[in-house]
């Protein structure tokens, strides 16, 4: 085994490859760029290693800075988690140049994969079933492919990912203009243009198998369902898939095995199915989709149901062990859910978010893999997870019970989160039967992303708990008459004004427009109308929260400041979070229209296309493409109406 192992990665990958290395008497290097100095994996790790700036081109996609910063501390191997570096097989081939492990599969591996066509042609050599297609390298003739197939159908790019270079096309008429625009997201994304047309599937499943291989044979570790997706991007996985016979799941765990045995794969990866569930789950109706050469976001869930640790046996393989267990051994134990944790604003379009969390607490029996702590920024520079929450019970009904508590119980503050939105899929009845397919998100988004609001007697809790922070206002109170104080919360910015009048220790009536309530709080906690309420109340730099099966986070304005807060006119496109701007698209004097794109932001590694709020001529242009400007920052002020 190794003695010691560079991580070249952050966050939560960084953070659980840390705790399972630790729990082996691996010593653990880490590396670092400037905007993650302080952040947990560095905290954690055993030394660390600074390689560049807070641009990952600048520091985490440095392949040459992380193998020097291996040699330097002495680590046998490298540790590749997940993104980044993680399926480039020149970097494989670095690593292994300088004398180091690479702990995941061959470079070979990771290029056969690596292109969606040729992996499939490989697939299909190998008797694993894909979905009927073009796969070939001719790009002249599509539109006569497309219409062989039979429409509808769907065009994907050939090295794409994250739904990039991705178009569903419903008719003849329509191709022409969808694969211009796919090919043009293609060359962009991947400076490669090349497309494959694919049969769309109705009522589509995405369901994937855990494989793992010690570069002969492979073995798999069952199926997880990543069905709940937004804009092709995992929300809520669990192991096994609902609906799920032993005839399929053997079915797809043999094709999974054949295809990392025809790579001669070596570590963990993940062989990913679409499956046309429109008669159920059927042995032939799963295709091959692509093959993930690396350890997965969703990896927990499949850990939680066969007691197996990834990590380690990544960690055994890589240093020259055998596989660890045989087909044969392993088996499923009950059911698991993991649940993606986001800053972002989901009412707000799922609008990636930055912030400082002010507070942070999970609740205790739930595993949370994160990379943060209360404390820490959400930076613009990385993906904003904050955490997975992995549950698991002896059956799905249980083990989703189980993921609506943790959600609830779950606190951050500091930044708005797609929490709720969470608790409310979690919730969803459909969901709830096993009813899952790729469109239930897209189908229910509205009613999904509803933000919750705080009823009275939760505003009347935050009242006294603004003044509970106040000892001397909540233990004295007058011998002749309740002492009557006026306390202002906001919330998303609307002030109320609420009157507290503290009748004794641990009580008082709370009178708002809206309703009056007598609460009381102590060692017991707080109760409403004589009800007692799951309520907790902390009081932080952003403000003050309830957490009270959501999360309500309010502020508290000087009520004698009279200004009106934060927040553009239609007068003025601000950047609505920290980032890049990668174009402009208008010049001072220009004529605009309500709806006109002007400039486009890159942060969170998303782009963002800032509109005109209103008809009018431009007046101002205070930002050019290649600027980094702050979260508010007025970047096209138009002319004043009138």
């Amino acid at each position: 085994m190794f003695r010691k192992i560079l991580i070249a990665n952050r966050g939560e990958i960084a953070c659980r490859v840390i705790d399972t290395a630790r729990a082996m008497g691996v010593r653990v290097v880490a590396v670092y760029s400037d905007a993650d100095a302080g952040a947990r994996h560095v905290q954690m790790a055993d030394e660390a290693v600074h390689i560049g700036g807070a641009a990952p081109k600048e520091s985490y996609l440095r392949g040459e800075a992380i193998i020097e910063a291996a040699r330097a501390t002495g680590a046998e191997a490298v540790h590749p988690g997940y993104g980044f570096l993680s399926e480039n097989p020149d970097f494989v081939e670095a690593v292994e140049a300088a004398g180091l492990v690479f702990i995941g599969p061959s470079a070979e591996a990771i290029r056969a994969m690596g292109l969606k066509d040729a992996a499939k042609a490989l697939m299909e050599e190998a008797g694993v079933p894909v979905v009927p297609g073009y796969h070939g390298e001719a790009q002249d003739d599509l539109a006569t492919r497309a219409g062989e197939i039979g429409y509808p159908v769907l065009i994907k790019a050939v090295a794409g990912g994250g739904g990039k270079g991705m178009r569903r096309v419903d008719r003849a008429e329509d191709f022409a203009d969808a694969l211009a625009s796919a090919q043009g997201e293609a060359a962009t994304a991947f400076g490669n243009d090349a497309v494959l047309i694919e049969k769309y599937v109705s009522t589509p499943r995405h369901i994937e198998v855990q494989v793992f291989g010690d570069g002969e044979k492979a073995v798999h570790l069952f199926e997880r369902d990543c069905s709940l997706q937004r804009r092709h991007q995992k929300v809520i996985e669990e192991a096994p898939a609902p609906g799920m016979t032993e005839e399929m799941r053997a079915a797809m765990g043999q094709a999974a095995v054949r295809a990392a045995e025809a790579i001669g794969y070596k570590g963990a990866g993940t062989v990913e199915f679409i499956v046309d569930a429109s008669d159920g789950l059927r042995a032939d109706r799963f295709y091959f989709m692509e093959m993930n050469t690396r350890l997965q976001v969703e990896h927990p869930v499949t850990e939680a149901i066969t007691g197996v640790d990834l990590v380690e046996w990544q960690l055994r393989v890589a240093a020259g062990e055998p596989l660890p267990k045989a087909q044969d051994d392993l088996s499923i134990q009950g059911h698991a859910f993991e649940a993606r944790l986001y800053a972002e604003d989901v009412p707000k379009g799922f609008l990636p978010a930055t912030g400082t969390l002010t507070h942070l607490a999970f609740p205790a029996g739930v595993r949370a893999d994160t990379g943060v702590r209360e404390g820490d920024e959400i930076s613009p520079w990385y993906d904003p997870m904050i955490a997975k929450l992995i549950t698991h019970g002896a059956t799905r009904e249980i083990a989703l019970a189980k993921l609506e508590q943790a959600l609830a119980h779950t606190q951050v503050a500091g930044s708005v989160t797609n929490l709720a939105f969470l608790r409310a899929l979690a919730r969803h009845e459909g969901f709830g039967r096993g009813e899952v397919d790729t469109g239930l998100i897209d189908r229910e988004v509205e009613a999904l992303s509803v933000a919750p609001v705080p009823c009275s007697r939760c505003r009347a809790v935050a009242a006294v708990g603004a003044m509970e922070m106040d000892a001397d206002v909540v233990q004295g109170f007058s011998l002749w008459a309740p002492l009557e104080h006026s306390v202002t919360l906001a919330f998303e910015g609307e002030p109320e004004l609420l009157k507290v009048s503290v009748e004794g220790e641990g009580r008082a009536t709370v009178v708002s427009d809206a309703a009056t309530h007598e609460v009381t709080w102590g060692a017991v906690g707080w109760a409403v109308d004589g009800t007692p309420v799951p309520a907790e109340v902390v009081r932080h730099d952003a403000g003050l929260s309830v957490f009270w099966g959501n999360n309500y986070h309010f502020t508290l304005p000087d009520p004698l400041d009279v200004s009106t807060g934060p927040g553009a006119s239609a007068g003025q496109v601000v950047a609505p979070m920290p980032g890049l701007v990668k174009a402009v698209f208008v010049k001072a004097g220009a004529e605009v229209a309500a709806g006109d794109r002007l400039a486009v932001l890159e942060a969170m590694k998303m782009e963002h296309v800032l509109t005109a709020g209103r008809d009018g001529k431009v007046a101002e242009v205070l930002a050019e493409a290649g600027a980094q400007v702050e979260a508010g920052a007025a970047l096209i002020v138009l002319e004043e109406e009138g």
